[in-house]
């Protein structure tokens, strides 16, 4: 089940090294993707003349919170918002930390695609000379998974339901190799996973394939707990004013990758995790199925490498109110809206076109644990957006056209006003008891044990905090088969 860190076949990794080699390819450590300005100095000075928006070995180094949205060089704290309280109309402090300064593909799920492809990568269970890489995927992940096989020079495939956004077809269409059998499209949207594994299974027989499956890759549960939780950390104590307390992180489940730094979070700070989840298809909330639209969340079952036993709270958001907000958030007039109404500067207003469809639920899920919990001023909300909102305009049209028959009018970004944040009631908030928790974490066993295979004794494992404690403390041995790979290669 867990992938470990040892070199598990030589003569792959061998094969792997000379691949390396041919590609001039240096690899980042987990320590320096948390902690970027560490990184070599002659990096840094050669990251300056390279686009972050192409295929670049050096790209790997920006898989990082650090990257600035103007110019290629790092912050000393992560690209973030803060949503003003005339605008939550919560007195607790919203902060959202903005994933579309990861490289190439606007969207910090690439970092989850480089970690299952590395650990895999210099433990000898990947040749890039022979495999070819799949990458099951409602979006960004997919994307994030064919850049980092672009710049690794092997085959890499996405599969993705067939009714995601537009722009992620567009964007795959100029980065995979051969779009027309390297892209395929899986009946359904965004909670249509089963569909997604049927396919892997039947891809996973042809000679080569290996599955990068993000939501069984305890990978992405580990990069996320030692690079993204300290990063947020970094931005908490950056952000954060004299008798402030982190009271809640928050993030939409999808994979239950992001939802790892809440781990970290929780150890160091104290802060709850609370998940996000659509209400039209309400797995956790209450054993419930359905379709819904928020791009990036609520998959219709509980990944394996979700920490079910360390979460707090669940909050139901129906995804037409993301969709709303899309339309507020990111037009003239939904602009104009809240400038006259709650004030804001043209700063901020620019600022919002870097939160996507899922950031939105997430500020929403905020609004509702705030009134949920009669939270303060010193009350510190984190969330994430996960991409901007450049990869929903086709999106935004089209809900444009169901809800108001043409493009918004002023009565209309009013209405949403009312209706997603100044009206955003405390419903659907649902604070986990013990018993909670185990049944949400019993809902994976028909996923995994019936329908995967995986071994009921080692399911049964990650009831317990030392498994996952486990596994972040193994971040060590992690960085040292990466040196040792970068070692060998000799770049």
């Amino acid at each position: 089940m867990q992938i470990m860190p040892a070199i598990h076949d030589a003569q792959i990794l061998e094969s792997a090294l000379k691949h390396a080699r041919e590609q001039k390819l240096v690899l980042p450590t987990f320590a320096e993707l948390a902690s970027p300005h560490a990184v070599r100095k002659e990096i840094q000075r050669s990251l300056q003349n390279v686009p972050r928006d192409r295929p670049d070995p050096l790209n790997l180094f920006r898989i990082n919170w650090y990257n600035a949205h103007e110019g290629g060089g790092l912050r000393e704290q992560p690209e973030w918002l803060e949503i003003p309280r005339s605008v939550s109309g919560v007195p607790a402090r919203i902060l959202v930390v903005l994933g579309d300064t990861f490289p190439m593909i606007a969207a910090h799920k690439v970092l989850a695609a480089y970690a299952c492809l590395v650990t895999r990568l210099v433990t000898g269970r990947f040749d890039p000379r022979a495999g070819k890489a799949i990458w099951p995927s409602t979006g960004n992940y997919c994307r994030g998974g064919i850049a980092i096989s672009r710049i690794l020079g092997c085959r890499g495939v996405a599969v993705l339901p067939e009714h995601m956004s537009q722009e992620r077809f567009d964007w795959l269409e100029e980065w995979t190799l051969k779009p027309d059998q390297d892209i395929i499209r899986t009946p359904g949207s965004e909670s249509n996973v089963k569909e997604i594994y049927d396919t892997c299974d039947r891809l996973e027989r042809e000679p080569g394939s290996v599955i990068l499956n993000q939501f069984n890759e305890f990978a992405n549960y580990l990069c996320h707990r030692v690079v993204t939780g300290p990063s947020l950390g970094t931005l908490f104590e950056y952000a954060a004013n004299k008798g402030d307390r982190l009271h809640a992180f928050i993030a939409g489940t999808g994979s239950a990758g992001t939802i790892a730094a809440g781990d970290y979070l929780k150890q160091v700070y104290g802060a709850r995790i609370a998940a996000t989840e659509p209400l039209e298809c309400p797995t956790m909330l209450c054993n419930g199925y359905g379709e819904h639209n928020i791009q990036g969340i609520g998959d219709k079952h509980i990944p394996l490498i979700h920490n079910v036993m360390n979460m707090d709270y669940v909050v139901g958001i129906s995804d037409v109110g993301p969709d709303l907000m899309n339309i507020l958030f990111n037009t003239d007039v939904g602009h104009a809206f809240l400038a006259g109404r709650t004030g804001v500067p043209a700063l901020f207003l620019d600022k919002l076109k870097h939160i996507g469809i899922s950031g939105l639920a997430n500020i929403q899920s905020a609004i509702k644990l705030a009134r949920h919990g009669d939270l303060t001023e010193n009350d510190v909300l984190l969330c994430v957006a996960t991409d901007g909102a450049a990869m929903y305009r086709s999106e935004l049209r089209q809900c444009e056209q169901e809800h108001f028959g043409a493009e918004a009018l002023p009565a209309d970004v009013a209405e949403i006003f009312g209706r997603c944040l100044s009206g955003c009631e405390p419903a659907h908030v649902h604070e986990l008891t013990g018993q909670e928790r185990k049944r949400i974490f019993n809902l994976g066993y028909y996923t995994w044990v019936e329908q995967r295979g995986v071994d009921v004794g080692e399911f049964d494992r990650r009831r317990n905090q030392s498994f996952w404690d486990g596994m972040a403390a193994e971040q060590s041995l992690w960085d040292e088969l990466i040196v040792e790979f970068n070692h060998r290669v000799g770049t």
